[in-house]
C-alpha cells in the first residue's frame, strides 16, 4: 500500500512537472482590449468612486502605468500610432479620414506581427479607427457588429436627421460634408453639425445587448470558444467603444451612480497667459441636441459627469465577461492581457469637454498590462512610458522579432522592476488648423518630463517658426491652470526644455540596462 501511495506521489509530481515544462515551452497567448475616450478615471487609479471592478482585476494581477501617455489625443492617429509603433508625423496620420498603409503600404502591424509568427488573429469592435480595418492584420475577417444607437424610439427619430456624410452608429466620421475642410480631427465642427445627432446621453432599462458594447462582448465570447479548441496561441483584439460619445447605457449602470454625489471640475476655466487656441471648448460635444455652445450649466455637467460614469461601468462589466469565459477555459494563466483607453478626455476641466489637445487631460490615459510571471502584481509604475511602446513590449513578451520601423521602447523591464530609471520624457502632439480666424496652421509639439508640460506650436510647414509656447509645473500645478512659459525667471529653464524637446523621442530614451 506504502508503495502505491509512494508511486502515485512520484506520479503527480512527475506530472507537475512535465505540465510546468509544456507551460513555459508554450507561446503566450494576447487578449488585447482597448476603450475609447476612457480616462485614467478608474478604481485601480485611485478613483474609489468609479466602479470598475473587472477593469481594476487586470489591475490586481497586473501593473498600472500611472504616467502613460497617447501621441494624439484622437480616436485614428492614436490608434494608427499604437498598431503601427510609429508616431503620428510616422504614420502621417493626424486626421480621420487618412489611412496609415497611405503613408506607410507595407508596415507591420502589432496584429499582423503576431499572425506573420504562427498566432491566430482575430479582431472584433473598434480597434482601428470606426470604419477603417486593416486585412493584413486578421487570421479571419474583422467584424464590428450592428446596433442602434439609442434604445429609446424617441432618441432614434432625433438622430435621424443628421447631415448627409454623417455615420449611423458609434464612433467618429471620416466622411467630410462639403465645404468642410475636416471633419473634426482638430476638434472644430461646422456649423451645419451643430445638435444634429440624437442626445448626449440616454437612461435605457434594457440589457447589456441593446447598445453596441454588450453585442461586442457577445463576438468576444464565441471566439474565446473558437479559440480554446484551437492548438496554435491566440491574439484577441477586443474594441469596445464606450464611453465614448453619445454616453448611452443601460440602467443598471446609472443605478450605481448618486449624481449629487458627483464632483464638477476644480479648474472650469482656461490656463492663464496660455495661446487661445490651445484648448477649444468641446464641438464633438456640440453635435448633439440640446447641447448650447459656451459655457454648461453645472446641472448639465453633473448629468454628462454621471453618463460618462454609467458608460465605464458598462463597458467595465464587458470586459468582465470576457475575463470570466478566459477564466471559464483555462487560458488566464497562458495569456497576457492588456487595457488601454486610446485617450484621455476632458469633463468640463478648463471649460472644456472632449479631447483634441495637449493637455494632460487628453493625452494621460489608462494603461495596465498582466503577464504571466510577472514579478510585480497589483503594482503600479511612475515611469513615462508612450503608446508607441506597446507594440515592442508585447512582441518582447511573447519572444517576437521586432520589425525596422519602431519608434517606442519595450517597457518589459518596468514589469521587474517598476521603480527603475526610465524615459526621460513622453511625446504628443496636436494640429491646430485656425487659418479663417488667424491665418495660422500649426502643429502643437507637447513634452512631457517628470516635473514639466513643455509645449511647442509651430507651423506646420515650417518647424523653425515658434507661434507659442507653454509651460506647466506639476509640482505645483498638477491641473496645468497657469502657462508659466513667459515668465522672466523661467527663461534659462524654458531654454533647457526647449534643447530637450529638440531632441526629441529619441533623445529621451531609457538608459540602458547594465
Amino acid at each position: 500500500m506504502l508503495l502505491a501511495i509512494s508511486l502515485a506521489a512520484a506520479y503527480l509530481l512527475f506530472a507537475a512537472r512535465t505540465n510546468a515544462v509544456d507551460v513555459a515551452s508554450t507561446k503566450l497567448n494576447v487578449l488585447f482590449i482597448v476603450l475609447d475616450d476612457l480616462r485614467p478615471e478608474l478604481g485601480c487609479y485611485g478613483k474609489d468612486y468609479i466602479k470598475s471592478p473587472n477593469i481594476d482585476r487586470i489591475a490586481a494581477q497586473g501593473m498600472v502605468f500611472n504616467r502613460a501617455y497617447c501621441q494624439q489625443a484622437v480616436c485614428s492617429p492614436t490608434r494608427s500610432s499604437l498598431l503601427t509603433g510609429t508616431r503620428p508625423d510616422t504614420t502621417k496620420v493626424w486626421d480621420l479620414k487618412t489611412h496609415f498603409r497611405t503613408a506607410l503600404p507595407d508596415v507591420v502591424t502589432l496584429p499582423q506581427l503576431f499572425k506573420e509568427n504562427g498566432y491566430f488573429v482575430q479582431g472584433m469592435g473598434k480597434v482601428f479607427h470606426g470604419g477603417f480595418n486593416d486585412p493584413k492584420s486578421w487570421s479571419v475577417p474583422w467584424v464590428n457588429p450592428k446596433a442602434q444607437v439609442y434604445a429609446l424610439p424617441e432618441n432614434q427619430e432625433l438622430n435621424s436627421h443628421k447631415p448627409a456624410g454623417e455615420p449611423d452608429g458609434d464612433g467618429e466620421s471620416k466622411a467630410a460634408i462639403p465645404g468642410e475642410k475636416e471633419p473634426y480631427a482638430a476638434g472644430e465642427i461646422a456649423t451645419n453639425r451643430l445638435n444634429t445627432r440624437g442626445p448626449a446621453f440616454e437612461c435605457a432599462d434594457v440589457p447589456d445587448n441593446a447598445y453596441t458594447d454588450g453585442k461586442v462582448g457577445d463576438l468576444a465570447l464565441a471566439a474565446l470558444r473558437n479559440i480554446a479548441g484551437k492548438k496554435e496561441p491566440f491574439f484577441l483584439a477586443v474594441g469596445l467603444v464606450k464611453p465614448h460619445l453619445p454616453f448611452v447605457a443601460p440602467k443598471k449602470y446609472w443605478d450605481l451612480y448618486d449624481e449629487k454625489q458627483i464632483q464638477l471640475a476644480p479648474n472650469p476655466f482656461r490656463p492663464k497667459d496660455a495661446p487661445e487656441y490651445s484648448i477649444i471648448e468641446g464641438d464633438e460635444l456640440r453635435m448633439y441636441h440640446a447641447i448650447p455652445t459656451g459655457h454648461l450649466s453645472d446641472d448639465l455637467a453633473r448629468q454628462l459627469k454621471h453618463a460618462y460614469y454609467a458608460c465605464v461601468s458598462y463597458t467595465d462589466a464587458q470586459v468582465g465577461r470576457v475575463l470570466d469565459e478566459l477564466d471559464h477555459f483555462g487560458l488566464r494563466t497562458n495569456t497576457i492581457v492588456i487595457l488601454w483607453g486610446d485617450h484621455g478626455w476632458k469633463l468640463g476641466e478648463h471649460d472644456a469637454w472632449c479631447k483634441h489637445s495637449n493637455v494632460e487631460n487628453d493625452v494621460n490615459a489608462p494603461l495596465i498590462l498582466s503577464a504571466p510571471g510577472m514579478k510585480n502584481v497589483g503594482t503600479h509604475s511612475d515611469a513615462l512610458v508612450e503608446f508607441v511602446d506597446v507594440y515592442p513590449t508585447l512582441a518582447e513578451l511573447a519572444g517576437l522579432p521586432l520589425p525596422k520601423l519602431l519608434e517606442g521602447t519595450s517597457f518589459k523591464p518596468l514589469l521587474d522592476d517598476p521603480k527603475r530609471s526610465w524615459k526621460t520624457a513622453a511625446f504628443s502632439q496636436y494640429p491646430r488648423s485656425i487659418i479663417a480666424t488667424h491665418g495660422k496652421d500649426l502643429m502643437g509639439y507637447t513634452m512631457r518630463t517628470d516635473r514639466y508640460r513643455f509645449t511647442v506650436w509651430v507651423d506646420r510647414a515650417d518647424h523653425s517658426k515658434v507661434d507659442s509656447t507653454e509651460l506647466y509645473d506639476h509640482q505645483n500645478d498638477p491641473q496645468e491652470n497657469v502657462n508659466i512659459a513667459k515668465v522672466p525667471a523661467n527663461a534659462e529653464l524654458v531654454q533647457q526644455l526647449m534643447a530637450q524637446w529638440k531632441r526629441g523621442w529619441q533623445g529621451a530614451k531609457p538608459p540602458v540596462a547594465k
